[in-house]
């Protein structure tokens, strides 16, 4: 049998290994020179992450990610989108002296040196974490992502999304984009709680805010979704999660499609459309695969999971009124 053959009998953690083995080899072995047998050996490295992609996509079993334009035929899921902001510094934000601004990006593919056949490879990034709306006038992100020193050089804007494939929205009316006004509360330590609840410079007139877990914890095994900006990049919702670990006081652990960026994000109960946390911490983004990068690859119900802040921990916050 074939070198090639042999990839469509491999397990998928054989084919990876064998391409963290070539990423590493020549950094544990000055020579670039070590031997080992293995069935695949002489297959291309680009042939073996093809081969991983096909076997089980990225993130955590199939790759749930996607636009803004694939769920719009959805109400419930267009109306939790509708709450859900980037997280960009004010620098990254310009004027055009019109009532619009424009966002500076780069390309998701080229800042992180990704392989040519990664998801959204082509698109445009430029947040650096996700919020939502918990009230007219309040943001909640994750504690990490701002603090009482930069609240007020952070922006908070609705609409960096896709509109089609090749259509990202990098214009925004100004009426879109809010200022930070001062940090409500914030909590970041060792324990896992992280969380930051944010003063709008103004109240926001068009979007709806989120209601949230106030009390009680969510049901063992329940089914979640998530919405924010992975990577930084336009808008993206991911379903078909669920808690894998509910024994934490302040926080859970899910199997969410999630990246660096996807910080701050809100992760909903899927029957409920209530928002039971922030997603605030997870598995490592990327591996490398011989010149370019790849997703990391988990089975379902493998690797150590995305740890999400329960509501709980700042629902006192938020006000009653508004929920």
């Amino acid at each position: 049998m074939s070198d090639t053959n042999n990839i469509e009998d491999s397990a998928l953690d054989d084919l990876y290994n064998e391409l963290k083995y070539r990423a590493n080899k020549v950094t544990s072995n000055k020579k670039g020179i070590i031997s080992r047998k293995s069935s695949i050996s002489g297959v291309p490295t680009s042939t073996i992450a093809a081969a991983v992609k096909a076997k089980q996509k990225v993130i955590y079993g199939k790759d749930d990610r996607q636009d803004y334009y694939e769920v719009q035929d959805r109400p419930d899921i267009v109306n939790d989108i509708e709450s859900t902001v980037s997280l960009f510094e004010s620098g990254n934000i310009h004027d055009l002296g019109d009532g619009t601004s424009e966002l500076k990006t780069q390309k998701f593919g080229d800042a992180y040196d990704l392989c040519s056949n990664e998801k959204f490879r082509e698109q445009p990034i430029g947040a650096f974490c996700s919020g939502f709306l918990v009230a007219p006038d309040k943001i909640a992100t994750a504690g990490h992502c701002i603090n009482h020193n930069n609240v007020r050089d952070i922006r908070f804007v609705f609409g960096f999304k896709m509109n089609s494939a090749n259509n990202p929205t990098t214009k925004i009316n100004n009426s879109e984009i809010y200022k930070g006004e001062s940090i409500i509360g914030r909590e970041f330590s060792d324990d896992g709680t992280d969380w930051a609840l944010v003063k709008l410079d103004r109240k926001v007139e068009n979007h709806p805010h989120v209601k949230i877990r106030k009390q009680g914890k969510i049901s063992d095994d329940q089914i979640v979704h998530v919405i924010g900006h992975p990577c930084g990049l336009p808008l993206k919702f991911a379903d078909n999660s669920f808690v894998r670990d509910n024994t934490k006081p302040s926080f859970i652990t899910c199997n969410l499609d999630t990246y660096g960026g996807n910080s701050g994000s809100p992760v909903f109960n899927s029957d409920t459309h209530e928002v039971e946390g922030i997603l605030v911490r997870g598995e490592t983004d990327f591996e490398p695969s011989g010149n370019c990068n790849i997703s990391l690859v988990c089975p379902s119900t493998g690797c150590r999971g995305e740890d999400v802040t329960r509501t709980t921990e700042f629902a006192n916050l938020v006000d009653t009124d508004n929920q």
